[in-house]
């Protein structure tokens, strides 16, 4: 009798099993969709005197239209700052639009995360213990930031704010509309920005482009995704120390950046003796940050990394790299020493946009700028090198070296045409010979790309358009 009673219980929990595991299933059929695999679209051809390939990188825009139009998910919510506009998707259909309310500054680490997200966990009343506010109707979709209603304070005082501190704010009553129509882990597209349409790019005569090098780079309008000149801009190298700008990112909204850390021995395995980081020391994060993108400090890394656990920090930094379009980069360590780091100068350039649009920080710190750091400063006379970094057209940058790489580099700058708009170029090279010695190196690679855009594009003679 009681073996008849156990083999009936156990029947019910297989039964049980199995039914939880089917409706897994067919949520998560019913929800996923197959990451769209961004490529160029057909090259425009310049109908002039002499025809010219013109590429533009697609980004958030390209990306939503692609999830659209293969109605491949029976939901998704786009969040969109260039419109301030909340918007629920169903199989290609608009299903309902609401206003935003406020978003973050990004000036002061605040920025909303753009990318491709999902909601992670959604209640009715949260608590952010940032912000000592409740949220109503409150949906995770990355990191630290939610979609809510006007937060309010423990006595029932709403809070209003023009700028949040990353969140992104809708009306109690949109708020709730949205809980509603949503279910966890459907796709949440942040978009940041709009491209632009800068037309004096469309040159009849350009010269022809320096030989460099490097063995892969990208010129490219950041605003624009115009791509000024390329050289096998999608073939995968490692990137050395240009690992760091993403555990900066990953970090940065995944923390309150008021934090501190203490230094264990653990932590400065890696090659490195950073002036001062030493076991025992307690640090902000934002201080690490200084070492770790001016000198490619690898022990700084590393210990920025153990704030959220170095494992945990590797697989935010490779899911936030799927989430910005960066499909071909894989990262193995939050420093670069692997040759297993590896990116495309395509990839690249969707990091280097981000930050600027959303991290803008980070390129500050690069050029030794002060920024929010929520403490005091600790690391000074820093060798920089980042090359550039007093030249007054550098927006930012970064350097990194392995024997495996080579020379890499990423450089920011804003340059102004002839009408004075001013107009902000990314300029990244993988795999140059030498750093700062002689003729073929990574200094010199990028001061012929500089001239070159400078006589092609921002002269100021007249630029005719088509």
């Amino acid at each position: 009798m009681i073996r008849k009673i156990i083999f009936i219980v156990l029947i019910l929990i297989i039964g049980f099993l199995c039914g939880i595991l089917f409706f897994n299933f067919f949520i998560e059929s019913k929800i996923s969709f197959s990451y769209p695999n961004l490529t160029f679209p057909d090259k425009k051809i310049i109908k002039n005197e002499k025809e010219r390939e013109i590429k533009i990188v697609p980004f958030f825009e390209e990306l939503k239209n692609e999830i659209i139009s293969q109605k491949a998910t029976s939901s998704f919510l786009e969040i969109n700052f260039p419109e301030m506009k909340t918007r629920i998707w169903q199989e290609g259909e608009l299903k309902k639009e609401v206003e935003i309310l406020a978003k973050g500054d990004p000036q002061e680490w605040g920025g909303t995360a753009a990318g491709l997200y999902k909601i992670i966990s959604k209640y009715r009343i949260a608590f952010s213990a940032i912000a000592e506010v409740y949220m109503p109707y409150a949906m995770n979709f990355y990191g630290k930031y939610y979609l809510h209603g006007v937060p309010y304070y423990e006595e029932g005082n709403k809070r209003f704010v023009n700028v949040t501190g990353g969140c992104v704010q809708l009306s109690d009553k949109d708020s709730e509309t949205i809980f509603n129509l949503t279910e966890k882990e459907i796709p949440v597209l942040v978009i940041d920005k709009y491209k632009d349409n800068y037309l004096p790019y469309f040159k009849k005569e350009i010269s022809d482009f320096p030989s460099l090098s490097a063995k892969s780079y990208l010129v490219a309008d950041l605003d624009s995704g115009f791509v000024l000149a390329d050289k096998k801009m999608e073939e995968k190298h490692p990137i050395a120390s240009l690992t760091q700008l993403m555990t900066a990112v990953a970090v940065a909204e995944n923390i309150d950046l008021r934090r501190s850390i203490e230094i264990t021995p653990s932590m400065l395995k890696p090659l490195g003796t950073t002036t001062g980081l030493v076991s025992g020391k307690t640090f902000k994060v934002v201080d690490l940050f200084y070492p770790m993108l001016i000198e490619s400090s690898n022990d700084a890394a590393e210990v920025v990394s153990n704030l959220l656990g170095r494992e945990k920090t590797i697989r935010l930094m490779n899911e936030k790299a799927k989430a910005i379009l960066m499909q071909d980069t894989i990262f193995v360590d939050p420093h670069g020493l692997s040759e297993e780091n590896i990116s495309t100068p395509r990839d690249l350039f969707y990091l280097a946009r981000y930050i600027l649009n959303n991290r803008p920080p980070i390129w500050k710190i690069t050029k030794e700028e002060k920024v929010n750091s929520y403490g005091e400063l600790t690391f000074t006379g820093l060798l920089n090198k980042n090359l550039f970094s007093t030249d007054t057209d550098f927006i930012g940058g970064k350097t990194g070296y392995i024997k495996e790489s080579k020379y890499n580099g990423i450089f920011l700058f804003e340059f102004s045409d002839k009408d004075n708009i001013k107009r902000k170029i990314v300029i990244i090279l993988l795999g140059s010979e030498n750093w700062l010695t002689d003729s073929d190196s990574l200094k010199d690679d990028a001061n012929k790309t500089i001239d070159w855009v400078k006589t092609n594009f921002f002269t100021k003679e007249e630029v005719k358009n088509n």
